[in-house]
């Protein structure tokens, strides 16, 4: 049994939620001195809360006309900063560039593959589809890409877990559908893609692929948090979450940032596009990171930077305005 007291996880309830929440939940615990391969001993020392979300609720439309990605955050932060859970893992790119007051994302383990995934059964990429096949995709982002490669595409809003967008897929609702690469990885559907999209000609979400635990500000510096912390990819991360920042982004906004390391030097391509696809805007730049003290402060100020220079190039034409 614990030593120490227990350290109480939030998740949601879906299937990829579970399946990350599990993994991380045999990491926590074998931080906290219990043997990851014992079920028993895992769950004593880093039990699961299970917290439906409305993200998980509401169904049938897009983030933003709910009140955006903090809808898959919010009830799980409630139960944060009322002591009914100790720490929370979310998919990184799901949360917003604002946490709670109170609130902090602590740790970031090494991240997945942060491309998104072509899913078809009539051909093997998005520039294949015939003219006008319909795609599949209730993210903004991924609508405005695929938009400015195909302007003819038919975008319908697919909505639902994986299991579900799968689905409809397969019962031919769509012809296509775009995925995170990471999450059919995560959920042993790695071999179901059909291509992966180019991240820096169609850079994903900021963060897409890590994983983000939250905990209380008090919390932070906990040995069991650092443990489980992945420097490289939180430096990376960093970059992308400054360009979200700079940008305002939310699910009103179509933006993607891809962050990689080319030895100790970061490179980041960010960019913003109007809704239709028709008008983008990107900045890319690095920084040398080989004696920086805060190399994690820099990466951000460079993501702010480009962040910034997209904002200014793209003026009225995208929706910058928070939710």
């Amino acid at each position: 049994m614990p030593t120490q007291p227990q350290v109480r996880i939030g998740a949601r309830g879906s299937k990829l939620s579970l399946a990350q929440a599990g993994h991380m939940q045999r990491r926590i615990a074998a931080a906290l001195g219990a043997d990851p391969e014992d079920a028993a001993a895992v769950e004593a020392f880093a039990p699961l809360v299970v917290i439906t979300t409305t993200g998980d609720r509401v169904q049938d439309r897009r983030l933003l006309e709910i009140g955006g990605k903090g809808m898959f955050t919010k009830e799980i932060e409630e139960a944060l900063l009322e002591g009914r859970i100790d720490c929370a893992i979310h998919s990184l790119k799901d949360m917003p560039a604002l946490l709670p007051d109170g609130l902090c994302i602590a740790a970031i383990p090494e991240r997945e593959d942060p491309r998104d995934a072509f899913l078809s059964h009539i051909c093997e990429s998005l520039e294949d589809l015939p003219q006008g096949a319909r795609l599949g995709t209730a993210s903004l982002r991924r609508q405005a890409q695929s938009l400015h490669r195909r302007p003819d595409l038919d975008v319908q809003m697919l909505r639902g877990n994986v299991d579900t967008r799968m689905a409809k897929l397969a019962a031919g609702e769509a012809d296509a559908i775009l995925l995170a690469y990471a999450g059919l990885k995560r959920l042993g559907l790695g071999s179901f893609p059909r291509s992966l999209i180019d991240p820096i000609e169609c850079p994903p979400a900021p963060g897409q692929g890590a994983l983000a635990i939250e905990t209380r500000l008090g919390d932070r510096a906990a040995a069991w948090v650092q443990a489980i912390q992945h420097m490289p990819t939180t430096v990376a991360v960093a970059a992308e979450r400054g360009a979200l920042s700079a940008l305002e982004g939310s699910c009103k906004t179509a933006i993607g940032a891809h962050a990689w390391f080319e030895g100790a030097h970061l490179k980041l391509i960010v960019e913003a596009l109007s809704t239709d696809g028709s008008r983008r805007f990107r900045h890319a730049g690095e920084a040398d990171l080989t004696e920086l003290t805060d190399p994690q402060a820099s990466a951000r100020d460079l993501g702010m930077s480009l962040g910034l220079a997209v904002k200014a190039d793209a003026g009225d034409a995208i929706d910058l305005s928070p939710l």
